[in-house]
């Protein structure tokens, strides 16, 4: 196993507290499981930091940023039964690793804070 990027990002919580009051900006970041699982949730602030940051660190794990056709609603976070976040991996994201780190089979890791004031997320890309 290899490892093919890592990224880490951090946000103010503030930022996306305002940000997530408009609705263009929710719907363009996340993806409709995303808004739906924010339902289940009281702290919707840190929720969509979260998130943010989450999205954020795989596109520096990429090594691309926002490019190349990848958006925000692209990456997906999701829990486990456990509370654990994970990336989805869809058709999308899997071609575009696979077409960058010229791989077959990887893996994607994650791991999310928050605190008060700020969220921050780490990414792993690796092979299998």
């Amino acid at each position: 196993m290899k490892i093919l990027g890592i990224g880490i990002d951090i946000i103010e919580n503030k930022r996306i507290r305002k940000s997530i009051k408009n609705s263009n900006f929710k719907n363009r970041t996340y993806s409709a499981k995303e808004l739906k699982l924010s339902s289940l949730t009281i702290n919707k602030a840190s929720f969509f930091s979260k998130r943010f940051a989450a999205k954020e660190a795989f596109a520096k794990a990429l090594g691309t940023g926002f490019r190349n056709n990848l958006n925000f609603k692209d990456i997906e976070v999701i829990n486990d039964k456990l509370g654990k976040p994970y990336y989805t991996k869809n058709k999308k994201i899997t071609k575009i690793v696979q077409k960058k780190f010229n791989v077959k089979n990887f893996n994607c890791f994650l791991s999310i804070s928050d605190e008060k004031d700020y969220s921050t997320a780490f990414a792993i890309i690796q092979t299998k």
